[in-house]
């Protein structure tokens, strides 16, 4: 008899924060959803997702995918600014960090490339 493995998931430990934010997006698409007089049903044969799914995601529950997050948003029309969640010019640290990184003054290479 195999051994099942016992699986560890973020769900289990994730910080506050976290959890506030999942279950708010779950709270606003669930909004989205009732505005538009849609049953959980029609928005999960929209999304291409099951319906059991989709209650994962308007509860907030952590371990639901990301894809069936933003298949439900693209069913609702609201995809659009998903890709702008980690886009490079909104991550102020990581440009600080980079910007920290430059060096102060230019150097010439210490080979010329004379290959005219």
């Amino acid at each position: 008899m195999p051994r099942q493995k016992k699986q560890i998931t973020y769900a289990h430990a994730a910080p506050a924060a976290v959890e506030q934010s999942v279950a708010q997006v779950g709270r606003q698409i669930a909004i989205a959803r009732l505005r538009r007089g849609w049953r959980q049903q029609d928005l999960a044969e929209k999304a291409g997702i099951t319906r059991a799914t989709l209650v994962g995601i308007e509860q907030g529950k952590l371990g639901t995918g990301f894809g069936a997050y933003v298949a439900v948003l693209w069913a609702l029309g609201l995809h659009q600014d998903v890709v702008q969640l980690a886009a490079p010019d909104r991550d102020a640290e990581g440009l600080t960090l980079e910007a920290a990184r430059l060096p102060s003054r230019a150097r010439p290479s210490s080979t010329l490339d004379d290959d005219f």
